[in-house]
């Protein structure tokens, strides 16, 4: 990276403790806080951990303009953010969505034509690694030995124990990012001197081995949800559903399928406090800190996480035409992402989650013309206007989060683990489907009989229940049509009609200014 990522963390928790100072990433702050006395203050230790988890959502020091994380040469620090930058890999070059605008790199992510010199491919890994590296030094800073040296209080060590595990939580999450996405990527942990030595390449399976291991020793350490007091942050249950993606996805990452294992860790996360929402449309507004069903979110405020990512993206983006911005909460419509046709027709007429799509004209079913907005149907799944209709706190910045794990996602997760073999019961599973399908509904009119039941149909209802959610690429992958000609949809492969793909565009590439700093990484085959 050319971004330090310890300089950055220490710059960071200056502005959050309100101490002066030098807040450039590139140069070690001038104020008097350093390493080795900054954790004489004992909120210290929060504010760090606050700093990684806000690693999802912002992109640097001042918002969306100044002192980004990432090189400014490299991206537009507005393109930078975490969520946008996965957000974009997992659901352009899928059969979900296409946006617009013809920024370098973004053409590519329409077709699966990337290259190792695509800047959001580039900036996801660099954004992988650096929330590793900042687990990795709050890690360092938090033993048993530094503590002892600091003569930290019983009370605040026991905090403390829980922060190290939400630390160990987020370098997770973004490592399962990094092998789903990357494949084979190094493996940095606290244990790892820090220097100028170029780390050695894992596996995948290396990887996979070290996540469920520590997923599963941590969950001790993370605090159950207990309501608001924990919303937004890692918690059993999150460790949990991070689990369950990881065994669902077993099969493709190791070559050894675990549907047993992500069936159980399903059934962990819907034996715990969470309901489904009774409101669909609640999940995606404003206010949807207050749903029930939400297990683990990125959160967005238009006060506080001021950047032209996440839910900024998602809804400003998805709005243009004769849309009117107001009707979602927000000051401006960008005219980017909307609908394939193949997405828009896997809803059946009477589903009323197509209340979400715009089709008023002059907007088009087929996708005649990538870099026209209204070649295409508007999808505002995601909208700044609360349950109440009030608009969010700020018109150009959201406070709606986004969910990254939710109960839902749990239902489908335990349904198809069931159909591949995991065991379970298969009334239950149908059950789990139906559930989702009657909120959708309001009614059992949605409802699917036993024969209807199938891996297909779970697919299909993934796109649907968990449209623009960033799973459509992963769980295209898990079924084999990601790539290939199997499936093919509009502009896959560069032409309006869809063509086959080479299986290698499964994994992005290494970034080739990595391969080219560090010696030790082999480029994914294909590229």
């Amino acid at each position: 990276m050319n971004r330090n990522p310890r300089r950055a963390l220490i710059a960071a928790i200056v502005l959050l403790l309100g101490g002066g100072g030098c807040t450039d990433t590139t140069e070690l702050p001038t104020s008097t806080i350093t390493d080795t006395n900054y954790f004489d203050d004992p909120s210290s230790y929060r504010a760090f951990l606050a700093r990684i988890y806000s690693g999802l959502a912002v992109t640097g020091q001042r918002g969306p303009a100044g002192d980004p994380d990432l090189d400014p040469g490299s991206i537009d620090e507005g393109f930078s953010q975490y969520l946008r930058l996965y957000w974009q890999l997992q659901e352009n070059p899928t059969d979900e969505a296409v946006i617009a605008w013809g920024d370098p790199g973004i053409p590519e992510t329409n077709t699966q034509l990337w290259a190792s010199n695509n800047p959001f491919v580039v900036a996801m890994y660099y954004r992988v690694a650096f929330q590793v590296s900042l687990a990795n030094e709050f890690l360092r800073q938090t033993t048993e030995a530094k503590l002892a040296e600091r003569n930290v209080s019983p009370e605040l060590a026991a905090d403390i124990q829980i922060f190290r595990a939400e630390a160990r939580f987020l370098r997770a999450l973004s490592y399962w990012h990094g092998i789903d996405i990357f494949g084979n990527i190094p493996l940095v942990t606290e244990e790892d001197p820090i220097g100028p030595v170029a780390p050695l390449q894992s596996t995948r399976q290396e990887i996979y081995d070290f996540l469920v291991s520590e997923l599963t020793a941590m969950q001790a350490d993370l605090p159950a949800t207990a309501g608001s007091g924990t919303y937004g942050r890692a918690t059993k249950e999150a460790a949990a559903m991070l689990l369950a993606k990881l065994y669902l996805n077993a099969g493709v990452y190791t070559g050894t399928p675990q549907y047993a294992q992500a069936l159980a860790a399903a059934q962990q996360v819907i034996a715990g406090p969470f309901t489904l929402d009774p409101s669909y449309r609640h999940l995606f507004q404003a206010d949807n800190h207050t749903s029930p069903e939400i297990i683990f979110p990125i959160i967005q405020d238009g006060k506080r996480t001021k950047g032209f990512g996440g839910t900024t993206f998602l809804i400003h983006a998805a709005c243009g035409g004769s849309m009117v911005s107001g009707d979602l909460g927000v000051n401006a419509c960008w005219g980017g992402l909307r609908l394939r046709p193949e997405t828009y027709n896997r809803f059946d007429a009477d589903d009323p989650r197509r209340s979400f799509f715009w089709t008023a004209p002059p907007h088009t079913v087929d996708v005649v013309s990538v870099s026209t907005f209204t070649n295409g149907v508007a999808a505002p799944k995601f909208t700044n206007k609360t349950s109440t209709g009030a608009n969010g706190s700020d018109l150009e910045f959201p406070d709606t989060d986004f969910p990254m794990f939710r109960l839902g996602d749990a239902y489908l997760i335990y349904a198809e683990a069931h159909l591949r073999g995991g065991g379970g019961d298969r009334a239950q599973a149908l059950a789990y489907v139906n559930a989702l399908r009657q909120r959708a509904f309001g009614d059992a009119s949605g409802n699917i009989a036993d024969g209807d039941f199938d891996l297909e149909f779970i697919l299909d209802e993934r796109g649907r229940e968990l449209l623009w959610e960033a799973h459509r690429r992963t769980d295209l992958v898990r079924y084999g049509l990601f790539t290939g000609g199997g499936y093919l949809w509009q502009w896959k492969g560069g032409v309006a009609a869809g063509r086959a793909t080479e299986t290698f565009r499964d994994l992005y590439p290494l970034p080739a200014s990595e391969l080219t700093t560090n010696p030790n990484l082999t480029q994914n085959p294909g590229y």
